[in-house]
């Protein structure tokens, strides 16, 4: 096993990794953004290395800055938790080059994964289903082409995407010109690739996803499924498992393909096969996150493995320590994203102080927070402050417990998602199990938010006052930026001084 182990990473999943790391008595090292010197990530961590100003682009996406950390430290691997660098090939490789061992995915599985297309084409392959589509296309001509073959509606989606990110919906052919367009701006802009392929937009689907997980020596096993079918613009919200649609032959049956799709890419390591799953129980393969899930905890509690510490293990050269048929489900658990959005002004990001904070406590609750009380939440970062994750013996008690475990949960100095939680856990059809990827757009505004009691009036001192340090802060960050020479953090003046005038 490893001595030291630098996290290039910030925030609840840094937070998450620096404990993992010592509860098997390695070191962490933590690696910091001017924004983050006094990150949270930076008290767990038994060393620190800062790594560049305020933008990610300048800091946490900097591979030369991470490997210049890592060399200083004397880490021995490099855990990239998700986002920023996690899904780089590119990085990866640096890493195996430099000499460090990179814990996710080989570069080469990484790579084939990341491309939506050519991982399409392996599925195909290992005979997973997946949705029709169309190759990479690099004209608007062969887009309308391949657009009247698949048949609307359609999605047109980058191959290097993810998170929702170059992704549009066309219903008419008279809308394909635009979103062919945007989608490539996006993809360009985002992912520094603009090709693009579509896909046929499957209605009303649900989201679900299985873990996997690989080691080095061919063994690879799944850990069942996940139900992240509560989302808003593709931005997951309420994930858990097991999912409520799921019976024990389709749940066979969808390991099987995860499992043969990570063995026909050569994976190893920890990553999540994302499907869509149609009322008629039928599936398709999605995408393949060639890292650790944001959801990855409501898996450890029904299972029982830490998914971290799996991850360590194997990539210092173990072999996994179970089989499939050693591996069941137990329980029930779900995790809830609270974010600093306000969910009744369409989940705009909101920043502050933190003048309140208290998570709540008590049986089944475990609560993965990379923030305390009296810290800012900035403009510069994903807006996830802490995840909530309750378990219980089945789903009637796990949402009971959810229940109360959000009425007991106090934030205050930002807008959050907890009165959507709050909502969403009493809407009838949600605790039914009846749900899909379009429910939040659906229901959220029409029927949950807007019902009596469900005022914007809830939330108006902490938006307000929320929505003014956010202003000041993005001012300040504006400043400092033009004495850098780099640009301002593009969640963007504009919309926080939206919110201001929608509040006043």
């Amino acid at each position: 096993m490893f001595r030291k182990v630098l996290i290039a990473n910030r925030g609840e999943i840094a937070c998450r990794i620096a404990r993992a790391l010592r509860d098997a008595g390695i070191r962490s090292v933590a690696v910091y953004s001017e924004a983050d010197r006094d990150g949270l990530h930076v008290r767990l961590s038994d060393e620190a290395y800062p790594i560049g100003p305020a933008a990610s682009s300048a800091s946490y996406l900097r591979m030369d800055a991470v490997l210049e950390a890592a060399e200083k430290s004397g880490a021995e691997a490099i855990h990239p938790g998700y986002g920023f660098l996690a899904e780089n090939p590119r990085f990866a490789q640096a890493c195996q080059d430099d000499g460090v061992v990179f814990i996710g995915p080989p570069p080469s599985a990484m790579a084939l994964m990341g491309d939506k297309a050519r991982a399409r084409e392996v599925a195909v392959k290992a005979g997973v289903p997946v949705v029709p589509g169309s190759r990479p296309l690099d004209s608007l001509e062969a887009a309308e082409a391949e657009a009247e073959r698949i048949g609307y509606p359609l999605l047109v989606k980058a191959t290097a995407g993810g998170g929702g990110k170059g992704m549009r919906r066309v219903v008419r052919r008279e809308e394909i010109r635009s979103a062919f367009e945007q989608a490539r701006s996006e993809a360009q802009a985002s992912f520094g690739d603009p090709s693009v392929y579509l896909e046929k937009y499957v209605e009303h689907p649900r989201h679900i996803e299985i873990q996997v997980l690989g080691d080095g020596r061919g063994s690879v096993v799944h850990l069942f499924e996940r139900e992240c079918s509560i989302q808003r613009r593709h931005q997951k919200l309420i994930e858990e498992a097991p999912s409520p649609f799921l019976d024990g032959e389709l749940r066979a049956r969808m390991g099987e393909a995860a499992v043969s799709l990570a063995r026909a890419s050569g994976y190893q390591n920890a990553g999540t096969v994302e499907f869509l799953v149609n009322a008629d129980r039928s599936f398709y393969f999605l995408e393949m996150n060639a890292r650790l899930q944001v959801e990855h905890p409501v898996t450890e509690l029904v299972t029982g493995v830490d998914l971290v510490l799996l991850q360590l293990a194997v990539a210092s050269g173990d072999p996994l320590p179970f089989s499939q048929d050693e591996l069941s489900p137990r329980g029930w658990a779900m995790e809830f994203r609270i974010t600093a959005e306000d969910p009744f002004q369409n989940f705009m990001p909101t920043a502050g102080t933190l003048s309140v904070y208290r998570p709540p406590e008590g049986p089944g609750i475990r609560h993965d927070a990379g923030i305390f009380q009296g810290q800012r939440v900035t403009p510069h970062y994903d807006p996830l402050i802490a995840k909530l994750i309750v378990s219980g013996e089945n789903r009637h008690q796990c949402i009971s417990r959810a229940r109360r475990a959000i009425r007991e949960y106090r934030v205050q100095g930002v807008c959050t998602t907890l009165p959507f939680f709050e909502r969403m856990l009493s809407d009838e059809r949600f605790v039914s199990g009846e749900m899909d990827v379009g429910f939040v757009d659906r229901h959220w505004m029409e029927e949950i938010a807007l019902r009596p009691g469900a005022r914007e009036s809830e939330l108006f001192p902490a938006a307000l006052a929320a929505a003014a340090a956010a202003v000041e802060e993005q001012d300040a960050l504006a400043n400092s930026s033009a004495e850098l020479g780099a640009p301002a953090s593009p969640w963007k003046l504009a919309g926080t001084r939206e919110l201001m005038r929608g509040r006043t």
